[in-house]
């Protein structure tokens, strides 16, 4: 993949289709090709006539590590996303992230709202303001020697997905301390584009989509039948809600 530089790291990136741009942001201890990829979302954008961007965040897939846990803020990786839209001659695209990659996409609209058409919200509802409760095992998970002996099943869940992905588990580490900054109330509030809230009906994770939404001024909830945190990623219903939306939202020319 190609890569550009900002804030000290080399950052890999996605460029395909034509048409209204869609930067898509993963999640954690995913990458491109784990979360938008495999799943099929580049496939189904570009078949639709959007040009896809997507970014491999920093400490992720094939961009440059840190194992500072500053680096880490969604704020430094929404700066990441600016920088790549600004890289690629981008005013202006919609943007979707799936769980850390929401969080991201909604630091991206507070710190750079007029590069930021609409929003689509992936695997996070109203824990993006609440919280999504205690990840600190998720990094023993990630530090410790032997994966058998962890006690905390959604941290052998994250260890095992990791693992599986060949991700750079201390990277993954530093990145859970600091990327789960909140989105205050006011904060949620000020976000004004079009915006679609989309969880799994089993998603023990993400927090209700109906109360982020109700937060948000122009904002819609969508719940994903039968799934959960990992499976709503490719659901197909899922994808044609996204077409739907974006469709709704066609960028100004």
């Amino acid at each position: 993949m190609p890569t550009f530089r900002h804030d000290g790291l080399d950052l890999a990136y996605i460029d395909e289709g034509d048409g209204d741009p869609v930067l898509l942001i993963h999640g954690f201890a995913s990458s491109i090709r784990v979360n938008w990829v495999a799943p099929g979302w580049v496939r189904t954008l570009r078949d639709a006539g959007y040009r896809v961007v997507a970014i491999d965040n920093r400490g992720h897939g094939q961009s440059q590590k840190s194992y500072e846990p500053e680096d880490y803020r969604p704020a430094r990786m929404a700066a990441d996303a600016a920088a790549l839209l600004d890289h690629l001659g981008i005013a202006r695209a919609h943007l979707m992230g799936y769980s850390m990659g929401a969080r991201i996409c909604a630091f991206t609209a507070l710190l750079h709202p007029d590069k930021v058409a609409t929003l689509v919200f992936g695997g996070l509802g109203i824990g993006m303001v609440e919280g999504v409760g205690d990840w600190d095992p998720i990094a023993d998970a990630l530090l410790a020697d032997d994966p058998s002996a962890i006690p905390d099943a959604r941290g052998r869940m994250f260890r095992a997905f990791a693992d599986q992905t060949g991700s750079d588990r201390r990277a993954l580490a530093a990145c859970i301390a600091t990327s789960r900054d909140l989105v205050t109330e006011a904060d949620a509030a000020r976000i004004a584009q079009p915006t679609l809230v989309a969880v799994g009906t089993t998603d023990d994770i993400a927090g209700s989509p109906d109360l982020l939404a109700g937060l948000m001024p122009n904002a819609e909830a969508f719940a994903i039948e039968g799934r959960d945190h990992m499976l709503s990623v490719g659901d197909r219903t899922f994808k044609a809600r996204v077409l739907a939306f974006l469709a709704a939202h066609p960028l100004e020319r």
